[in-house]
């Protein structure tokens, strides 16, 4: 069954200048249960637009890719983290690089998680599933209201 897209869930940032690469995120995404709207920035301008430019969205997190057109990932990363709001942004990578110093350059950087893009299409996905399942099921995020119940909420899917 496809979820359906809710409003009431804070949208995951996918910056990605691939479009089959996307089209893998939303398949997973699907799969996987999520309910949040993914957004696409192709390169590093787009990204910015959609982080610094739209007032008001709190993104649950930003996938990002280290090669990109143009400027690259890290360097968005490095701006992110100086942005006083959304600094706490959590910025999992998710790259072909397997550079021990692109990975290492991201850690520094203040990436959250560094996962390498998975050649076979089937291995992909579950790992991309794992990633949202773990980020918006597992993960306390920034902004998370835990006052009410005392326990850790799972606010960026759950009903």
């Amino acid at each position: 069954m496809t979820p359906l897209v809710r409003s009431d869930l804070p949208p995951i940032l996918v910056v990605d200048d691939s479009d089959d690469d996307f089209d893998t995120v939303s398949i997973a995404a699907r799969r996987a249960g999520i309910g949040n709207l993914l957004v696409h920035a192709v390169d590093a301008d787009a990204a910015r637009r959609l982080l610094f430019a739209v007032p008001g969205v709190d993104y649950a997190f930003m996938l990002l890719d280290c090669n990109l057109p143009g400027e690259d990932g890290l360097t968005l990363l490095e701006e992110v983290r100086r942005h006083p709001q959304r600094r706490t942004l959590p910025v999992i990578v998710l790259t072909a690089s397997i550079n021990p110093r692109d990975r290492d350059a991201f850690y520094a950087a203040g990436g959250n998680a560094y996962h390498v893009k998975l050649v076979n299409f089937e291995e992909g996905l579950a790992n991309l599933e794992s990633i949202f399942r773990y980020w918006l099921t597992h993960v306390v995020l920034p902004g998370a209201d835990t006052s009410s119940t005392g326990k850790p909420p799972c606010p960026r899917t759950c009903p």
